[in-house]
């Protein structure tokens, strides 16, 4: 009962209340007839007119879009868009290893390709926007589904091509999926672009390698402010190193190749007076090294300039090279060749302190009376680099003889020396023209094919030598050998030193066969390459002599999945000869 009188109780401001309750409902009441008897002025909306069924038939068809401009596409639901936006898995897959290397910024995300694809107006012969983010997505996708074998670490911004409405050139770079090896590469392709009925972008064929030229990027030089492709470098000796710059110098050492780049190996100019009079100098004079074989070269070579970067001093070099009759047609020696068409000089000299000696020997006689730079002879190979450490003047001289082989550049790096100097093998790389036509052979073969290497020549002709050579390479005997080895239909590259490519001929039933003069149209009159070494060798044409076909051609073989050797799997004949295999363990 108290409870319930408790309930029944009227509080004072009850009246209050349930005024301001009423007035809430008849404000709800008012608002609810207005707008049920409210007739707006478009006549769209307009219930009461005996038109308004056809006008609002006739704004959902209507042809003006949000935009007020024609759009005379077919309305898309979502079956429209199954095909642009469902990429196969693997392709997504793909495009994730690489995003965080797309050198697109920002690249957003919030519209699918499909969704670009719907054009205000459809135009089939429109141009293509190369700049267009979707348009970059196309791309990159069709470049990982066209190519397996590759495994992609970044492409670069797609480039219009003057002249072509429809047509985009991109570049990425990339390895070889199997690469054993620390090397990138960079190619750059035309990508022609078609238009469905709907109006969506597909790529319609993909040109061959290196094809998209506009898409190549002219790589600053590292020296002197500003230098591009072509102007001068600017030299600077070395300084001793600081803890960081050596800590620099260490990551230097990691540096990987990258072929495909362009190439500035411009010769190095002293900036001044002053930059020239205040380096210390290192040169080779004379010596028995001339004409040899380039192994013999090399290992003289790296001998100067490990104990210039011993001494902390520029190394003078001498950028001509006699090549060796070995690797000559004529069997003769040839003079004048360029240390730059075998060499990376640009590695070389963005790595170490060289300069060139034609250069050098023309600025040290402008100013070495002027600034009284001295000159230190050293005769004698058998005094160490140790006790050069030393020398205050400004350029050490070492003179050789005439007498072999006491007047060859590696002894100096014998003996004690040679625990102490280390030829820095890491600064010296392949020319990169050469690695570009490497290349440019391994994707024509798509980086998908076995390599064998077969050794004939003289040894196939000195049984006394080479008892079995000549057997184990002969056609029958390769498909048998092979046969175990390497899958049928297979595409398989031959490096030989057989000059009768056609012995090979009876691979072909099993085998898709390749040779180095296969791919001659990528050292002609009409190839890169041709036009590179002729601009620089002074508008000489250069030849593609033996050296580089055994250059090219050992690269070519160490970039096949599967790779057979002469002395290891084809033949149990010794590399030497008799009794020269080493000895098992």
């Amino acid at each position: 009962m108290l409870g319930a009188g408790r309930r029944l109780q009227l509080r004072p401001d009850h009246p209050i209340r349930n005024g301001g309750f009423a007035l809430f409902v008849a404000a709800v009441l008012v608002f609810t007839i207005i707008a049920a008897t409210y007739q707006p002025d478009d006549p769209l909306l307009h219930a009461s007119s005996s038109s308004s069924s056809s006008k609002l038939t006739s704004f959902l068809v209507s042809t003006s879009n949000a935009t007020f401009l024609a759009d005379v596409s077919v309305l898309r639901t979502g079956e429209d868009f199954q095909n642009s936006s469902s990429p196969s898995s693997a392709a997504d897959n793909r495009v994730a290893e690489i995003a965080p290397f797309i050198e697109l910024s920002d690249i957003d995300n919030s519209t699918t390709s499909a969704a670009a694809a719907i054009a205000e107006v459809c135009d089939p012969g429109a141009p293509v926007d190369c700049a267009d983010r979707e348009l970059f997505h196309l791309l990159m996708r069709a470049a990982i589904e066209s190519f397996p074998d590759i495994h992609f670490y970044r492409f670069g911004k797609p480039a219009s091509v003057p002249g072509a409405a429809g047509a985009c050139d991109m570049a990425w770079r990339f390895r070889p999926r199997d690469a054993t090896r620390p090397t990138f590469y960079k190619d750059y392709r035309r990508f022609h672009l078609a238009r469905s009925e709907n109006c969506t972008l597909f790529v319609s064929k993909i040109d061959d390698y290196h094809s998209g030229v506009n898409a190549r990027k002219r790589r600053r030089s590292k020296h002197g402010a500003g230098g591009g492709g072509g102007g001068e470098v600017v030299f600077e000796p070395k300084k001793n190193a600081s803890a960081a710059e050596e800590h620099k110098a260490d990551e230097k050492l990691e540096a990987v190749p990258v072929v495909g780049e362009a190439v500035n190996d411009t010769l190095p100019v002293i900036e001044s007076e002053s930059t020239f009079s205040a380096g210390k100098y290192l040169i080779y004079d004379g010596g028995g090294d001339r004409c040899k074989s380039m192994n013999h070269y090399l290992w003289s070579f790296l001998c100067a300039l490990g104990e210039a970067q011993y001494l902390n001093r520029t190394l003078v070099m001498d950028l001509t090279i006699c090549l060796s009759s070995i690797y000559t047609g004529t069997g003769q020696d040839a003079e004048g060749k360029d240390f730059r068409f075998y060499f990376d000089f640009e590695h070389l000299k963005d790595s170490a302190s060289v300069i060139d000696q034609r250069q050098f020997w023309t600025d040290w006689g402008k100013w070495e009376k002027k600034d009284k730079l001295s000159l230190h002879f050293v005769n004698d190979f058998k005094l160490t680099p140790m006790k050069l450490a030393g020398v205050k003047d400004t350029l050490i001289m070492r003179k050789f003889g005439d007498v072999e082989p006491d007047n060859y550049w590696y002894r100096v790096c014998e003996g004690e020396t040679e625990s102490v100097i280390q030829r820095p093998w890491h600064l010296l790389w392949k020319s990169r023209r050469l690695m570009e036509i490497v290349s440019a052979v391994s994707s024509q073969l798509s980086w998908d094919f076995d390599s064998v290497h077969i050794v004939r020549g003289d040894k196939a002709r000195n049984p006394e030598l080479w008892p079995n050579l000549a057997r184990d390479t002969s056609p029958d005997a390769l498909l048998a050998t092979l046969g175990d080895k390497i899958d049928n239909g297979r595409r398989l590259y031959i490096a030989t030193n057989e000059p009768d490519t056609t012995f090979f001929d009876p691979l072909k039933d099993k085998y898709m066969t390749y040779f180095l003069n296969d791919f001659r149209d990528l050292w002609n009159e009409t190839s890169e390459w041709y036009t590179e070494t002729k601009e620089l060798n002074g508008g000489i044409p250069v030849e593609f002599d033996g050296y580089m076909r055994v250059e090219v051609d050992t690269e070519v073989f160490l970039r096949g999945k599967k790779q057979l050797e002469t002395f290891n799997d084809l033949t149990s004949d010794c590399k030497d000869g008799v009794n020269t295999c080493p000895a098992s363990s």
